[in-house]
């Protein structure tokens, strides 16, 4: 995705503004009546190979299809110098020379203004569109860079939390989460609305309490029994004192709370295009801050084509072990069930080292992976079971970004903890792990020229003038908490690192709130890591 702007297409809105893009769009992508359907069933294959491809372009210069996996459409590109194309299936626009898909304003009011219309025309509701900033609050945060921070020897925000008997994984999930920026924000601005029907015994209601608590002021430590009966009598199998992971219980936590704010969160419509951008068709504030999607293409070894799924996933599990791989390993995402999606495959052949830091952890899960002969899937498009590779991307990031690094290893045989140090940054870049990145390396690879490559590498950092500048597309986070775990598997205890604001971090360990420096924090060993979207920081 290119962030700067493509050169080729400023070019063809000049001399021809949107007019071509909207006809494409309007007769091919979005066919809402039985004539531009017929239109569309009619002409729409590639012109080359005559095949009815999944990613099938049409050129916004010409009437020519061609389709991508053949490489016709690039075909075309290079020999009529006609380089932007549309992509049928969502409308994307592909410019070959620049070897990207790249988005523009503009086109995308065009397309969301057709899709509204096209639905309106088949009785569907309103399209979802996720919330993005607006022109006058962007314009506020370039303005406005320095704002009111906390000063040293300020302590609001900042509660010790008793331990009720080996209740310390709760503890450090909790301070968490009432450090986490807009989650802080939301429940300090008295956002919920409890129902009738919750009360008493609202979850939602006890948490906006506990952030009230949190930033009164008062200095004193707080005692969690009403939270944890709560999630007690919601999540049994988290019930009794012994001692739990906190892994497990974020993620009950965090289905706890979604199913109490989705009944009192405005329904959203149900369509094609809404499941595609909110896979959980869910406009709760836990699905805002936590859910991403997480993209699976599987690509037939026979005729190369793929298929590609999205889920909605809340962390991303990441494996320590050697030799390891993204799909082989049992790495989990949280669904709106709160359940974990085990992705599991044939383990990688060859011996490796494991990683030594987080971006070796997120290189090897984004990788792709041979599935084997003894996994073979069935190719809708040749029907036949062939051997395939599997390679998982980022579609969707979150605002909060949440790493889970397995460190209990569990099986048959034994029960052990992985104290290997990973190393991770405070500032992380997600642009090299996300979809569209991938298929622009893909893209390179698979014989693009290297002008266009090298064009295209520099269009997917977020920023290559090192201006800082502010973007919708700008896929930088922050760390803002880090959870460690003390100790053996058997007997082991968790503390917390969390950012209160910029600079300031301090260390929780249950009712001891102390002062700490970056260093330390990035010298932790690292069970959970939560890391916030830099755009969305509104301190």
């Amino acid at each position: 995705m290119c962030d700067i702007g493509c050169p080729h297409l400023q070019e063809i809105k000049a001399s021809k503004g949107v007019e071509l893009y909207r006809i494409i769009f309007s007769s091919f992508v979005a066919a809402s009546n039985s004539v531009a359907r017929k239109r569309k069933a009619i002409h729409c294959y590639c012109f080359v190979c005559k095949s009815i491809d999944y990613r099938l372009h049409s050129c916004l210069n010409c009437v020519y299809f061609g389709c991508y996996n053949g490489h016709h459409i690039q075909d075309h590109a290079k020999h009529k110098k006609h380089y932007l194309a549309v992509e049928l299936a969502h409308g994307n626009v592909l410019c070959v020379a620049c070897g990207t898909y790249v988005y523009d304003d503009d086109l995308l009011n065009v397309a969301h203004e057709l899709m509204v219309r096209a639905g309106r025309r088949l009785g569907m509701g309103a399209l979802y569109r996720p919330w993005e900033p607006s022109t006058k609050v962007l314009e506020l945060l370039r303005k406005n860079p320095k704002r009111r921070k906390i000063v040293p020897g300020v302590a609001i925000g900042l509660r010790g939390l008793i331990n009720l008997g080996n209740t310390c994984f709760m503890n450090c999930i909790v301070q968490a989460l009432t450090h986490t920026p807009l989650l802080r924000d939301h429940f300090l601005t008295e956002e919920h609305i409890c129902r009738p029907e919750d009360q008493p015994g609202c979850l939602v209601c006890e948490v906006s309490t506990l952030f009230q608590e949190f930033y009164s002021g008062n200095k004193g430590p707080l005692t969690l029994h009403r939270l944890l009966h709560m999630i007690w009598t919601h999540a049994r199998h988290l019930a009794g004192y012994e001692q739990q992971d906190a892994h497990e219980f974020f993620i009950a936590t965090l289905d706890v709370l979604h199913r109490h704010c989705k009944a009192s969160a405005p329904a959203l419509p149900e369509n094609e295009s809404s499941q595609r951008d909110n896979p959980h068709q869910c406009s709760c504030i836990i699905d805002t801050i936590f859910t991403g999607g997480l993209q699976s293409d599987v690509v037939c070894q026979a005729c190369k084509g793929v298929s590609t799924t999205i889920d909605p996933f809340w962390d991303i599990s990441l494996d320590l072990g050697r030799g390891g791989n993204n799909v082989g390993d049992e790495s989990s995402f949280s669904s709106s069930m709160g359940s974990d999606l085990a992705l599991s495959g044939e383990q990688a052949k060859q011996p490796s080292s494991g990683p030594t830091t987080l971006i070796d952890c997120l290189e090897r899960f984004t990788r792709a992976e041979h599935l084997g002969s003894s996994a073979k899937i069935k190719c809708n498009n040749c029907q036949s079971y062939q051997e395939s590779t599997k390679q998982l991307t980022m579609k969707k990031l979150p605002v909060v970004a949440s790493f889970h690094l397995k460190r209990f290893e569990h099986s048959s045989r034994l029960h052990k903890k992985i104290s290997t140090y990973i190393s991770f940054p405070e500032q992380l870049d997600m642009t090299p792990f996300m979809s569209n990145h991938r298929n622009n390396r893909n893209l390179f690879n698979s014989g693009a020229s290297s002008t266009s490559s090298s064009s295209s590498d520099s269009a997917g950092e977020w920023n290559s003038s090192g201006s800082g500048s502010i973007s919708l597309t700008d896929n930088r986070y922050s760390l803002f908490a880090v959870i460690n775990h003390l100790g053996t598997l058997d007997a082991g205890h968790y503390t917390a690192y969390v950012r209160q604001q910029n600079n300031h971090w301090f260390k929780c360990d249950d009712h001891m709130i102390t002062r700490a420096n970056l260093q330390e924090v990035l010298d932790s060993e690292g069970y959970l890591l939560f890391y916030h979207k830099k755009l969305m920081e509104f301190q």
